[in-house]
This record gives structure tokens, C-alpha cells and sequence, in this order.
């Protein structure tokens, strides 16, 4: 696990230690950010940096009228306890914690320092809000359905790919609650027999069982790779894509990120700029507003990437109506 220590990772802000939190004056709230990669990742830096812009939209520069203490994981979900632990202990007014995981371990810390999560699977399902429109906790934040849009994005790759008869399917068991896994499973398999298309179910538990899970997918001559919801499979999302690569695999994923990477689709809302959305959140709680009493907010806008260069290194012609529906494509 690390603290935060590099300077410059929220904005060019600088970074502060305990010793000179302890000078601050006292009305300076201090925000607890936890992250599931490490400080350095491009991940983190990303999701800094827009959390950092979101403040400084809504008149706060941290060091100065705010304070953010980072701590990140290092893609050990396992420390997430440990790490929210040592924020309530720091007495922090208000965390942010970046995903549904995350959220989890600090639900289990404390039920009075308010939490914000700008990137929820399902709120409800994962136990994190009563309900959409009454969080009824110290929990609310943003969701980007990601689960619920697997069903949509397996169909956007069998309209793109119309001969492909077997999907792989790469997931991580634990990335959300169980009631969320079990739904975003059924779903996903009901679409693929509406779809006539054989799903295959590849666990992925951590980073290091990537090569073997393609050698699962290879053996099992997939025509395609689809990519399950997970901050963890987003986190080594550049591994993924080549990996894909190497085996001659066009993969649908969840985030546009995969696409810039070289991935062959993706299809889903814009998660990384809800680390900044979600300092609207922040600034009404600091102002005296309860969780509880702010609706989750849900996504509108989805786009469509298509990686039109991937397409022709792997020799598939996308139907023109699909390519004409894309939000971007990469040529």
C-alpha cells in the first residue's frame, strides 16, 4: 500500500504530510481519496488530475482551502480495509472512494464520515444506497451501469462481428457484490442466446492470472473477447489489449480507454471524467449536506468507439451502419 508521496498528483498541488496537516488551520476540511492502483499508474494520475479540476470548478485549491490525502492500493483490493481504516482514524471530513470495491471497505469503516464514489456498478444491488433516488446512508456518488450495459455491448460486437458463434468473456469474481455478479452474469448470458452466440466465462482473480486466462480463451478458439465490468481489468487494460493482440482477438470493453489503446470496441459512459463530476457532491456535503438526501446520479450519454485501424489489422469489415452510429473512430 502507499500514501501519497509524489508531488504534483492532483492538479500540480502540492503534497502534505501529517506533520504540516497538524499547522493547517482547523476549518480546513480535509477529503480522503481512495484508489485502487498505485499513486504512479496513469489510472490514478488520470483520475487526480479530474478530481483535481473538478475542485478547482467549484473554488477549491487543495493545500490551500482544502486538503486531500490519498491513499492507494496498489491493486491489492485485499489492503482496502486497511487503508479505509486509517482514514476514518485520520478524522477526515469526507471520503471519496473511487469505485464500488472501494466503497464497500469504507461502508464497513464508518457510518458517519460522509462517502462519495464516482464510479458505482449498482449502488442498490452492491448494498452501497438504499435506493437511486434515496442513497438513505452516508453513501451516494455517480454509477456508470456498467453491469447493466454488458447485455447492450455483447450486442454491439455481435453486429459488428454477425459470424462470430463463440464470446470469451473475461470477469473478476469479487469486483462487485454477489447479488451484482449474479445479475450482471445472468444477463449476460441470456443476451448471448437471444444473440445465437456461446458465451465462455473466464475468471480473472488478479493481474497474474491474465496469461493464463488467455490461454483458457485460445484454447477455446474464441472468435472474441468481451471485457466484464472490473476497476481491475480497467487497470490493466494496456496488458488486455495487447494481449488480445497477440492472439488475434477483437474485444469489446467498457471504457474508451481500451480503444485509445489500440482495443477493437468499446461502449459505455465516460468514468474517468466522473472523478470530477463528483466534486459537486463533495462541495454539498462540505456545505452541510447529508448523503443520505442526495440521489446517485446516473449517466446519459454513452458513446460508441470503434478502432477502425485494430479492425483492419484483424481483417474484419465493420458494417458501414454501425461505423456511422460510432461517437469516434479511430483511423
Amino acid at each position: 500500500m502507499k500514501r501519497r508521496k509524489a508531488l504534483g498528483v492532483i492538479g500540480g498541488a502540492a503534497v502534505w504530510p501529517l506533520a504540516v496537516l497538524a499547522q493547517q488551520p482547523k476549518h480546513v476540511p480535509r477529503i480522503g481519496f481512495l484508489v485502487t492502483g498505485s499513486i504512479e499508474s496513469p489510472e490514478t494520475r488520470a483520475s487526480l488530475k479530474a478530481f483535481g479540476q473538478g475542485l478547482r470548478e467549484y473554488g477549491y485549491i487543495d493545500g490551500q482551502n482544502v486538503l486531500v490525502e490519498v491513499r492507494a492500493a496498489d491493486l491489492k483490493v485485499e489492503q482496502f480495509p486497511a487503508l479505509a481504516s486509517e482514514l476514518v482514524r485520520l478524522k477526515v471530513d469526507l471520503i471519496v472512494a473511487s469505485n464500488s470495491l472501494a466503497a464497500r471497505a469504507v461502508q464497513q469503516a464508518t457510518t458517519t464520515i460522509p462517502i462519495v464514489v464516482p464510479v458505482m456498478g449498482d449502488p442498490v444491488g452492491d448494498g452501497l444506497v438504499a435506493s437511486l433516488a434515496r442513497p438513505g446512508g452516508n453513501i451516494t456518488g455517480l454509477t456508470f451501469l456498467g453491469p447493466q450495459l454488458v447485455p447492450k455491448r455483447l450486442a454491439l460486437l455481435k453486429e459488428a462481428l454477425p459470424t462470430i458463434s463463440q464470446v470469451a468473456a473475461l470477469w473478476h469474481p469479487g469486483a462487485y457484490g454477489e447479488r451484482t455478479m449474479n445479475d450482471m452474469m445472468n444477463e449476460a448470458e441470456a443476451a448471448a442466446l437471444t444473440l445465437g452466440v456461446h458465451l465462455r466465462l473466464v475468471a480473472v482473480h488478479a493481474p497474474d492470472d491474465l496469461d493464463r486466462a488467455f490461454s483458457t480463451v485460445a484454447a477455446e478458439r474464441a472468435d472474441a473477447l468481451l471485457i466484464f465490468p472490473s476497476p481491475m481489468l480497467f487497470n490493466q487494460r494496456k496488458r488486455i489489449v495487447d494481449l488480445a493482440a497477440d492472439n488475434r482477438l477483437p474485444l469489446m470493453a467498457m471504457g474508451k480507454e481500451f480503444v485509445q489503446l489500440g482495443g477493437f470496441m468499446s461502449y459505455g459512459a465516460d468514468i474517468t471524467d466522473f472523478n470530477r463530476r463528483c466534486v459537486a457532491y463533495v462541495d454539498k456535503i462540505l456545505k452541510g449536506a447529508k448523503p443520505a438526501d442526495l440521489p446517485v446520479e446516473q449517466p446519459t450519454n454513452f458513446a460508441l468507439f470503434i478502432n477502425l485501424k485494430t479492425a483492419k489489422t484483424l481483417g474484419v469489415e465493420i458494417p458501414p451502419s454501425l461505423l456511422a452510429r460510432a461517437d469516434e473512430v479511430i483511423e
